[in-house]
């Protein structure tokens, strides 16, 4: 199986990393975090026109999907420039109501969540009790059980590692769009593909710690010379690359397994997941520690990433949830 991406692909990455570059988006994440929208909602719509949330939506609803592989590749350039907003749960909620088989859902969400014009974020309560940035969302989808509610409004914002993430629970109320076996399957392959995203997520957010520490050691001088020259720093870097390294054939293989409906996707979007997340909890704790004090302010643009590390590492499959799947395959 080839893990390598093509060049079409590597194009697109290219053309998303340009794309966040120009967009400011620690401004944005400041923003977010202080419940101000509207930067964040204008990164979304230009993700939007480049189709990053039509991957996940099938063709004969407006999209280009679903495309695990090309969700995989746009999520980590989403890491690495640290975009906020429920982006794994929109297209999470894609996968959800495409897999639910029901037309009238699938046509009153999925055109709009394909062209950027619907924010949608999704809780699946046997996984967490909360839901994601619900107070910025257009559609809010709770599935308890074999029940699927749209529209539950959501409590107060509570606290968390990362501002940016805005955790609320949501209400009992709702519209019931569906219940049965089918929604339990449904929100099982949704989970899959928001874990996928996950993972994909951590890796860009790991190497952007990396790189940005590198350049960091570059610079920062101690008896006269580069910290980054001491042998110490040298593997300390090495051992997170290796991580790094590491995870994303992971990542591109759950990718190419979920495309292929394969048996063994769950087994392989855990590896995955556990994998990316702990390697990008490590380039945080090395970006924090080579950084030294000046890592710890929140006026450092580098605090917006380390925040991000140990909630994705947890976020859709903590890594024990990870673990158990991987050894009961």
């Amino acid at each position: 199986m080839r893990f390598l991406l093509d060049a079409e692909q590597r194009e697109f990455a290219r053309s998303l990393d340009g794309l966040l570059t120009s967009s400011d988006t620690p401004a944005a994440v400041r923003s977010w975090a202080a419940g101000v929208h509207a930067p964040g909602r204008a990164v979304w719509a230009r993700l939007a026109e480049a189709g990053v949330f039509a991957l996940a939506v099938p063709e004969r609803h407006d999209g280009l999907g679903p495309l695990p592989l090309g969700i995989a590749v746009a999520f980590t350039e989403l890491g690495r420039h640290a975009v906020p907003g429920p982006l794994v749960e929109t297209v999470a909620a894609a996968a959800l109501l495409d897999r639910l088989g029901d037309p009238d859902a699938a046509a009153a969400h999925l055109p709009g969540i394909a062209s950027g014009k619907t924010v949608a974020t999704l809780c699946l309560t046997a996984l967490g009790p909360y839901v994601l940035d619900a107070d910025a969302a257009d559609t809010v989808l709770v599935v308890d059980g074999d029940v699927l509610r749209a529209g539950a409004r959501p409590g107060p914002v509570q606290p968390s590692a990362d501002p940016a993430r805005r955790l609320s629970r949501p209400s009992s109320g709702g519209t019931v769009l569906a219940r049965g076996p089918a929604v339990a399957s449904a929100a099982a392959h949704a989970a899959d593909v928001a874990s996928l995203a996950t993972a994909a997520q951590s890796l860009g957010l790991g190497r952007a710690l990396l790189d940005r520490t590198v350049e960091y050691v570059k610079q920062r001088t101690q008896f006269g010379v580069p910290v980054g020259s001491f042998q110490a720093v040298k593997h300390r870097l090495a051992d997170t690359l290796i991580a790094l390294e590491f995870a994303e054939p992971l990542v591109h293989g759950a990718a190419l397994a979920l495309a292929a409906g394969s048996r063994e996707a769950g087994r392989d979007v855990a590896a995955a997941k556990v994998t990316a997340g702990e390697a990008a909890h490590r380039a945080a704790r090395t970006a924090l520690q080579l950084h030294g004090a000046v890592g710890y302010t929140d006026e450092l643009d580098l605090s917006l990433w380390i925040r991000k590390a140990r909630p994705l590492r947890d976020a859709w499959g903590t890594p024990a949830a990870c673990r158990a799947r991987v050894l009961a395959a």
